[in-house]
């Protein structure tokens, strides 16, 4: 699509260009990469809502179907709630432009991504970063950009920038990066078990990568920039902050520093709402706002936090700068289920639960950029009210929920089986009891522990920490102090700079995810975090060993047995049968269910509850699709007489002659005197000749009962 700007990113192929469409948006631009096509768009709002107390930034990425020319599925054919895929891109995008706007900036910011073409080779989530940063740039909204994104791959030991599906198959590693001229701004990824000091190459490697893009920006923006407009800032007045801090006095430090969050939360509570009346008495009625109260008291509370961490080595709850909270965990703690585990750290608790099903269990993933896929192991998150002590919504999970739900399902997945080792579909579900920060990472390992408890056969255990970071700048930007926090609560997440969650092994790492609410974060921080996060990792997978220490060799009671056979790739017709009567037949007599594997020719899964339910799911399959065999012995049906003797169908479709002289161990001189048409007869196979006749003896089968030698009569 030709419009009047455009740049191009030095060796990657980008190309970025505005001017043309979407022009009434505060900025515009299309980004490609191949024949892959976004438009993004960001707006802000003229004016605050009244009564409006945050900034509302609303970052959405929508796919079309038409951009890969194809039709919405369902009755509608449109497209209908944002799929996951699209709320991780929103999410993606929406974690490294917010800390860049300026303090007390409360404008209402909307950026919308559309996806135009999709030409099914490259990614568009890392393009919706870089276009959303483009669109911020050139646009008159106040913005502290811009930033660059870039996928990092790597293949046979080399670093490969924003590999295409295909070469994704092949890499060790997905970490998607975004930084600005200087420093870090967000990472997020997973890789199978990474040593740390290769992550931290590759995230030196993907830092110098993205300058390219930063300066394709800038290009841009000084062909077409807008002119920054000036906003009103919504910030505390110097003297409601004033009289706040002077009523409040040292009792904010008594209510801050308790290691019980309800009990801190109400503490600080009624301690505001105080504040306010002191304050209402003071300015007058119709000069009060409680907002100005609000904001005061987060500033106050942010000093308080910050200042005694920084100053006095002090964390609310007491702890030290990398102490873990108390740990306990346990496995096998609901009946029924295929596996169960609660895991609490500290006031954080998960209750994770693994389900394991059938290939029919598998989830369809009707995907633009990657075609329809499936998926055979699901992690999904859920953090009710009642874990935090509130009322409010339930039900359908928000993207939080989404986002939290994927980081952990993507730290969990590089150690599971193949599923020609383990060939189940695997389900885990966490639900959050408590939390107090990380309940991602409390999902993670319970999550491990939940399936170690169900028998699947995972490679090595994973565990995850989130690391945390308070810095103090001087009035020119400098760096005078940070402290990196080990196992941060909730009010440490909120109040301070940064938030690291890393899981992995003890080979390596497995996923990670990295927010801030600073403008970047120096290079050396980031390696100081990385490795304080492996070393608590260590402690924390020597706490789930000392529960449970490999996967229980055997799978629950009442999950499902599977047993994989190997049949004649040109018998699998046989098995289904017309119409699919033979396997839906099999499947009703034994109550199991039998899959046959479309990608790998002649192989069938059966899946049962039961011993009895698996071994005549065998046996049936066996009987539509084995051969006669010399020795075995078959019950099988009289399907033609003849003088000479009887035609008996032992396997479906088999026959086998069974001579006059073998139908019984008395001479016979009729065949009709012993077996009619239709009769079911047990009969042993003696005999096949080199023209593939089968030779079968109702007279052997007898013998075998009755513990009798057999022999052959020649005249046969």
């Amino acid at each position: 699509m030709e419009q009047k700007y455009s740049v191009e990113v030095k060796d990657l192929g980008i190309k970025i260009s505005t001017g043309t469409i979407a022009k009434q948006a505060n900025g515009s631009v299309t980004i490609s990469l191949g024949e892959t096509t976004l438009l993004v768009n960001a707006t802000a709002a003229g004016a605050l809502r009244d009564g409006q107390d945050f900034f509302p930034l609303t970052v959405d990425y929508r796919e079309t179907f038409s951009a890969a020319g194809k039709f919405p599925g369902g009755y509608f054919k449109r497209e209908g709630r944002p799929s996951e895929k699209e709320i991780l891109t929103s999410r993606l995008c929406d974690r490294p432009l917010r800390p860049l706007f300026p303090k007390g900036f409360m404008n209402e910011v909307q950026v919308i991504g559309l996806l135009l073409s999709a030409d099914m080779v490259n990614e568009p989530d890392i393009l919706m970063v870089n276009g959303a940063s483009a669109a911020m740039l050139i646009s008159d909204i106040p913005w502290n950009g811009p930033v660059g994104c870039i996928r990092l791959g790597e293949i046979d030991g080399q670093f490969i920038v924003n590999p295409t599906h295909e070469q994704m198959l092949d890499s060790t590693l997905d970490l998607i990066y975004v930084g600005n001229e200087r420093e870090m701004m967000m990472i997020e990824g997973s890789a199978e078990q990474i040593p740390v000091d290769r992550f931290v190459e590759a995230l030196e490697f993907a830092q110098n990568e993205i300058q390219k893009i930063i300066e394709a920006q800038k290009e841009l923006a000084k062909l077409c920039g807008k002119q920054k407009r000036e906003f009103p800032l919504v910030v505390c007045k110097p003297e409601i902050l004033e009289m706040c801090k002077e009523f409040v006095g040292g009792r904010l430090l008594d209510a801050v520093f308790q290691d019980n969050k309800l009990k801190r939360q109400g503490d600080v509570d009624a301690l505001m709402n105080e504040t306010a009346e002191a304050v209402k008495a003071k300015v007058g009625e119709e000069n009060f706002d409680m907002a100005q109260i609000k904001m005061a008291f987060e500033i106050l509370q942010e000093e308080v936090y910050r200042e005694n961490i920084l100053d006095a080595g002090k964390r609310c709850d007491g702890r030290t700068y990398t102490d873990l909270r108390p740990i306990w965990c346990k496995t096998n703690v609901l009946p029924r289920v295929h596996g169960s585990a609660i895991f609490t750290r500290g006031e954080t608790q998960a209750l994770v639960m693994t389900t394991l099903g059938t290939s029919k269990d598998f989830q369809e993933l009707d995907g633009l950029t990657g075609g329809t896929k499936q998926k055979s192991f699901i992690l999904h998150y859920n953090f009710p009210p009642y874990s935090v002590g509130e009322t409010g919504r339930f039900g359908t999970p928000g993207r939080r929920e989404i986002g939290h739900g994927a980081l952990a399902e993507r730290s969990l997945l590089p150690v599971l089986p193949s599923e020609d080792e383990f060939p189940y579909a695997i389900r885990v579900v966490s639900e959050i009891m408590e939390s107090n920060g990380s309940t991602s990472m409390a999902s993670v390992c319970g999550g491990c522990l939940s399936l170690m408890d169900a028998g699947v056969p995972i490679e090595t255990p994973v565990a995850g920490i989130s690391c945390g970071l308070v810095t103090r700048f001087d009035a020119d930007g400098k760096l005078l102090k940070h402290v990196v926090l080990t196992d941060i609560i909730g009010a440490e997440d909120h109040f301070g700079d940064m938030d690291f969650k890393i899981c992995g092994t003890k080979n390596g790492i497995t996923g990670f995810q990295l927010d801030l609410k600073i403008q970047g974060l120096p290079m050396d921080i980031a390696k100081e975090a990385i490795y304080r996060n492996r070393d608590t990792r260590m402690q924390i997978l020597e706490i789930m060993r000392k529960e449970i220490e490999k996967p229980n060799a055997d799978l629950k009671p009442s999950a499902p047995r599977i047993k994989t056979m190997q049949i004649d790739p040109d018998k699998i017709g046989m098995l289904i049968g017309p119409g699919g009567k033979n396997i839906r037949r099999i499947v009703e007599v034994s109550g199991a269910q039998i899959d046959v594997d479309d990608d790998n020719p002649g192989r069938v899964l059966i899946y049962a509850t039961s011993a009895e339910s698996m071994d005549r799911a065998v046996s049936e399959v066996e009987l539509v699709t084995g051969e006669i065999e010399v020795g075995k012995t078959y019950r099988g049906i009289v399907r033609s007489i003849k003088e000479f003797g009887a035609f008996v169908e032992c396997l479906p479709g088999k026959e086998g002659l069974v001579h006059i002289s073998e139908l019984a161990d008395f001479r016979v001189n009729k065949t009709e005197d012993v077996c009619k048409l239709g009769d079911e007869i047990i009969v042993k196979c003696i005999g096949i000749d080199d023209k593939g006749r089968v030779k079968l003896s109702r007279r052997a089968a007898l013998c075998d009962q009755q513990g009798i030698p057999y022999e052959s009569k020649s005249r046969q």
